[in-house]
């Protein structure tokens, strides 16, 4: 079969791979391809598992793979048959040198830049999907043009909003799609191209375009935007504890007004995941770069209040359990940052476990999709008061308190009545999503902590 444009997705991660089997999927004319270097996930991907859980995205990969959709190690190849290269490497936050806990760390980026340049013999639009840096298009585009062959790149932004959990919902029936590029004859005629990609399925009102430089920031400026509303929400829900207050009721008074509306307004335990932190930690060291260090420290906030949650959250465990843990068996129910997902980069169950195993805790870890990951995480603390159990009713058996780390929606639906019986008395359970009844648990005999309410507790 012959097909319009070759596309190439080099980074076979939670963007690149959901993103591109959308693509694969409204686009039967395109042939796609998802390249990496990590062998095992390509496997993965090439499975009856594939390496990502995201609900319906099993069944879209299925359907399109060895039709349109091919997942491979050979990354030379794949570069030099595209037309259209999407770029997602990872770009962690560096942990050395300038900028070592802010600025990200480019150089997986940078040594695909000159893979690219390596490996190709005609002109190609090459498509940022990595989270970068404000400018990064323009650096790509200098290393790019740096060669003796002749050949021209268009450099693009094209952000992903897709949120993990809901990134096929989010992939099929975007708030918008944003493409960046230069505003010259050839930049114009690149963003035509992408655009088209997206027009297959997308209303073209929702196709945002811009210069490449606003379409950097844009990304970098979401995040931090909600990150913002959590943190703010969530400074709150200490003061609602304080004062009796229910932070529930204030986030719905709040956000019935139109001007703030209602989403990110659920307090918690805190944000994770690979972006938020990431992300933020990138816009202050820009800022801190460019001089504005007010603006840099009023985004460092958001980020420190976050810490500061899940730490309190600790706080709040030890003095509702008359102040010690120490050899007490504690469930933690979700390790997850979301739920939906296997994800556990940033979960703030991670900073809670450590927190709990400090304080020399008894931990036993379930969630329905993390475990694994959960063990890699904590593999550094591994002995014997840190333990993992898939069924949510043996985690809790002998346990002297629950917390529920991540909003799955099983939790919501276990019979807390067995389980109670299954525990120590007085027995406590932390609602770290609020996602319980909790007036419900305490008539049954629990004492029961939620984030932003006031305690019920029988003494």
């Amino acid at each position: 079969m012959s097909f319009k444009k070759n596309i190439l997705c080099i980074g076979a991660g939670y963007v690149g791979g959901p993103t591109m089997t959308m693509i694969a999927r409204k686009c039967p004319d395109y042939k796609v391809t998802v390249v990496d270097i990590n062998k095992a996930r390509i496997d993965a991907w090439n499975s009856d598992i594939i390496p990502i859980y995201e609900p319906g995205l099993d069944a879209l990969v299925k359907e399109s793979r060895g039709k349109n959709l091919f997942f491979s190690t050979d990354v030379d190849a794949g570069i030099r048959e595209a037309d259209i290269i999407f770029v997602s490497v990872n770009t962690p936050t560096k942990t050395f040198g300038q900028g070592a806990g802010r600025a990200p760390d480019l150089q997986y980026w940078e040594k695909t830049a000159r893979q690219i340049l390596a490996n190709s013999d005609a002109p190609k639009i090459i498509v940022e999907k990595s989270t970068l840096p404000v400018r990064t298009a323009e650096a790509m585009e200098r290393i790019l043009d740096a060669n003796t062959k002749g050949i021209h790149f268009e450099v693009l932004s094209n952000p992903e909003f897709l949120a993990e959990g809901s990134a096929v919902e989010d992939l099929q029936n975007p708030d918008r799609v944003l493409i960046g590029s230069q505003e010259t004859p050839s930049g114009l005629e690149a963003r035509k191209a992408i655009v088209d990609i997206y027009a297959h399925w997308v209303p073209r009102e929702k196709i945002l375009e811009s210069n490449v430089w606003s379409a950097e920031l844009s990304k970098l400026t979401a995040n931090a935007f909600l990150a913002q509303r959590i943190s703010s929400i969530n400074s709150i829900s200490a003061l609602c504890e304080k004062t009796e207050a229910d932070v529930g009721e204030v986030a719905y008074a709040i956000g019935t007004d139109t001007r703030i509306g209602p989403k990110f307004l659920k307090a918690s335990v805190g944000f994770g995941g690979s972006c938020f932190k990431k992300d933020i930690l990138n816009l202050v060291y820009i800022c801190e770069t460019y001089g504005l260090t007010e603006v840099a420290e009023y985004w460092e906030s958001v980020v420190r209040i976050n810490e500061w949650q899940q730490k309190r959250f600790v706080r709040n465990m030890l003095a509702g359990m008359f102040n010690t843990v120490a050899g007490k068996r504690i469930a933690l129910l979700g390790f997850a940052f979301k739920a939906d997902t296997g994800d556990t980069r940033e979960s703030p169950a991670i900073s809670v476990a450590l927190g709990l195993l400090e304080e020399k805790a008894k931990i036993v870890l379930s969630d329905p999709k993390a475990l694994e990951n959960a063990k890699k995480d904590l593999q550094s603390v591994a002995g014997p008061d840190l333990s993992f159990e898939a069924d949510p009713y043996k985690a809790a058996e002998g346990a002297h308190a629950i917390a529920i780390m991540t909003e799955w929606k099983q939790y919501k639906e276990l019979d807390y009545a067995r389980i109670l019986k299954s525990m120590h008395h007085p027995a406590f359970i932390f609602d770290g999503r609020n996602i319980l009844d909790h007036k419900k648990l305490f008539e049954m005999g629990f004492n029961v902590f939620a984030i932003g309410k006031a305690a019920l507790k029988h003494f």
